[in-house]
């Protein structure tokens, strides 16, 4: 899969993990913060990622310091995903 297409198929897939039902992919820049001013995403928020990237890629994190570099933005996930996906 392109990294183009990797990142609109992340997009939407956090859009309905989190249920963000007033946002679409075009809302989400690849560099705009996932948490704080950007998004606005809060640690519970996190956690659903975490379990996203298992059940979607099967990536593990069980590093809460990982799990902050890789929950920067959509760009820092698909490098991520594709380093490191299992699935």
């Amino acid at each position: 899969m392109e990294t183009a297409q990797l990142k609109e198929r992340l997009k939407a897939q956090i859009i309905e993990f989190l249920n963000l039902s007033s946002t679409t992919p075009a809302d989400i820049a690849d560099d705009q913060p996932l948490f704080g001013e950007g998004l606005g995403l809060d640690s519970i928020d996190s956690l659903e990622l975490i379990v996203l990237l298992n059940r979607e890629y099967g990536i593990v994190i069980k590093d809460p310091k990982e799990g902050r570099k890789v929950l920067v933005d959509v760009n820092t996930m698909v490098d991520y995903i594709t380093q490191h996906r299992t699935k």
